[in-house]
């Protein structure tokens, strides 16, 4: 027998050897069929096992605030496994619980009575007080997160908009960058950088987007950690950079990396600063120039940052006046003669004493973040974060 052939027979091997899983329900043999068509929840065997081994689905289970008093209500257990496995399905609607009646093999892996119905688990998850299930709900997420905050550690913290297609609550028309005109939820999220790692998700209803409606749950994160595992920085964009957020977090000594809007009084800084000499190098063509800046209304002059980047290649500005076109041309290279050059710029307010150079790496990390709130906006099982909607 050939060489290819011995190597394919050994992996056909391999994958008809059954693999031992301790479930809920026991112990049960897992074989893998490479050739066979099988269903997309097939790995949920070993997920199962690790709920199972590590307690996390019994101290869930345990400290779940649902309560029954009649003998014909469903089990709190069967709840709450119906309910996962519909978000690790993918489900978008209570209706589609319906979908996984039909699976004869994780719910009994799961140890359940049965699947309930759509309206029984509609109907239980209102049975849970809001303040009771939200504080079950976050401690099991932080018992999660908190054995990695011991090392030093980024927060990003950003808003994004969910177009909705229901009847929801709290579901308001507001801004909608995608579709206007289409009610929304608002996502307050905070992550922690490099991991990918989601701390916590608020959703707010359609017209609380504006960054105070973000900093109560952010204060009461960053109040809530010991010491020793705060946040060695904060980071945000352009909304986060106002004076209530900055002043909150100079006051816990919160060290913080914002984006500043490009106000009136902004930009005339960047232009007393623009033909100074001394920028220094940021990385990646980028240059910066440190300063202070007080503006109208703050308390106090805070540290920016001013960073620009030439513009390669030509650029044309377009425009109407009148109904007439108007175009304006920008040589964006520095060759004799032509002494016109286009930039990209940005402002940063920090209260670190972090270098410039540094401080410009910094917050093109932040670029990352954006993907993990993106897919917070278009996943589908996000709103089952959390059930229960939080008036700040």
């Amino acid at each position: 027998m050939g060489e290819s052939k011995l190597k394919q027979t050994k992996q056909d091997e391999t994958l008809m050897t059954g693999a031992g899983v301790q479930t809920v329900a026991g112990r049960v043999q897992i074989r893998w069929e490479s050739k066979s068509a099988a269903t997309p929840m097939g790995q949920l065997a070993y997920f199962i096992e690790f709920l199972n081994l590590t307690g996390l689905w019994q101290r869930w289970l345990e400290n779940c605030p649902l309560t029954y008093l009649s003998h014909n209500a469903p089990s709190k257990a069967d709840v709450l496994e119906t309910w996962m496995l519909s978000v690790l399905s993918g489900h978008k609607r209570y209706s589609h619980v319906t979908a996984i009646r039909c699976d004869g093999v994780n719910p009994s892996l799961l140890e359940m009575n049965k699947v309930i119905s759509e309206d029984s688990m509609r109907n239980a998850l209102k049975r849970i007080p809001e303040a009771e299930g939200t504080a079950w709900l976050d401690q099991h997420i932080t018992d999660s997160t908190a054995p990695l905050l011991d090392a030093p550690w980024i927060m990003d913290t950003d808003t994004t908009v969910k177009p909705l297609y229901g009847k929801q609550e709290g579901a308001v028309i507001s801004y909608n960058p995608t579709k206007p005109g289409r009610p929304t939820h608002t996502y307050h999220s905070y992550i922690m950088a490099g991991l990918r790692l989601v701390l916590g998700v608020e959703v707010h209803a359609g017209n609380e987007h504006a960054a105070k409606h973000t900093q109560p749950g952010l204060l009461k994160i960053l109040d809530d950690l010991p010491t020793s595992r705060k946040p060695k920085l904060i980071r945000g964009d352009s909304a986060f950079g106002n004076d209530p957020m900055m002043t909150a977090l100079e006051q816990r000594k919160q060290p913080y990396l914002f984006k500043l809007k490009l106000t009136k009084n902004v930009k005339r800084h960047i232009a007393r600063l623009f033909n100074q000499s001394d920028w220094r190098d940021v990385g990646q063509g980028w240059e910066g120039k440190d300063g202070a800046l007080m503006l109208i209304g703050r308390a106090q002059a805070r540290r920016v940052v001013v960073i620009r980047c030439p513009i390669k290649g030509e650029i044309v500005l377009s425009g109407a006046d009148n109904g007439q076109q108007l175009l304006g041309f920008i040589e964006a290279d520095r060759r004799a003669g032509k002494e016109i050059t286009g930039y990209e710029y940005a402002v940063l307010v920090t209260n670190t004493d972090y270098e410039i150079l540094g401080l410009g790496q910094l917050y093109r990390d932040r670029a990352d973040a954006e993907n993990v709130f993106d897919k917070l906006r278009k996943h589908r099982f996000i709103p089952y974060i959390s059930p229960f909607q939080r008036s700040q």
